[in-house]
C-alpha cells in the first residue's frame, strides 16, 4: 500500500487501528532486520521492534504525512536501537571485554543466526563499527537504501553518509583481507 492509501484509511472515521495494522504489516519485517543488524540479537531486535511500533502509534496523530512512513519509522527504530546500545554499553562499562567484541560474539551464541562462516565473519566485522557507522553500513549494504534516504533517517546529509559508508566499507574490507577472506 502507498502512504497516501494508509493516510486516507487513517483519516477516515474509525480507521486509525486499521491503518496502524497496515503499517505494522507493511514495515515489520524490514524494521526487524534493520534492528537485528544493529543490536545483533533476535530477542533485543524483537523488543525494540515492539517499542518502535508503540512510539509510532503514540506519535501517529502528530505525523504530518509530508515525509514518508518508511523514513519516519526507520528513524524511530534507529533511535530506539541507539538508545538501547548506549544503555547497554554504559551498563557494561566495567567489563574487560570491549563492548563491540561482546556484540560480535552474540552472533555465534544466537540460535537464530543461520549464516555460514563468511557471513558470520562479515557480521562480526560489522559489529566492530561504531553504532552510527554500523547503521549506515547496514542500511546501504544489506538493505540497499539510497544515501538520501539514509541521511533523512539519521538527520544528516547525503555526503556525510556517503563518506561514513565508504570508511566503514574500507574498515570491513581490510579486516576481511587480514583474516584471509
Amino acid at each position: 500500500m502507498t502512504d497516501k492509501e494508509i493516510q486516507d484509511i487513517y483519516q477516515s472515521e474509525g480507521g486509525q487501528i486499521q491503518a496502524f495494522n497496515l503499517i505494522v504489516r507493511e514495515f515489520s519485517q524490514r524494521l526487524y532486520w534493520h534492528l537485528r543488524e544493529l543490536v545483533m540479537s533476535h530477542e533485543n531486535a524483537d523488543d525494540l521492534l515492539q517499542n518502535t511500533f508503540m512510539k509510532a502509534w503514540k506519535a501517529l496523530p502528530g505525523f504530518r504525512w509530508e515525509s514518508g512512513l518508511y523514513t519516519w519509522l526507520y528513524r524511530i527504530a534507529t533511535n530506539e536501537a541507539f538508545t538501547f546500545l548506549k544503555k547497554e554499553r554504559l551498563g557494561n562499562k566495567f567489563s574487560l571485554t570491549p563492548y563491540e567484541t561482546r556484540l560480535a560474539n552474540r552472533l555465534e551464541a544466537d540460535s537464530y543466526f543461520k549464516g555460514d562462516t563468511i557471513q558470520l565473519l562479515l557480521q562480526q566485522q560489522v559489529a566492530q563499527l561504531p553504532d552510527r557507522q554500523r547503521a549506515i553500513f547496514s542500511m546501504r549494504y544489506f538493505q540497499e537504501m539510497e544515501y538520501a534516504d539514509i541521511a533523512k533517517i539519521l538527520d544528516s546529509n547525503p555526503d556525510a553518509v556517503k563518506a561514513s559508508y565508504s570508511l566503514a566499507y574500507r574498515k570491513i574490507e581490510k579486516a576481511l583481507k587480514e583474516s584471509g577472506m
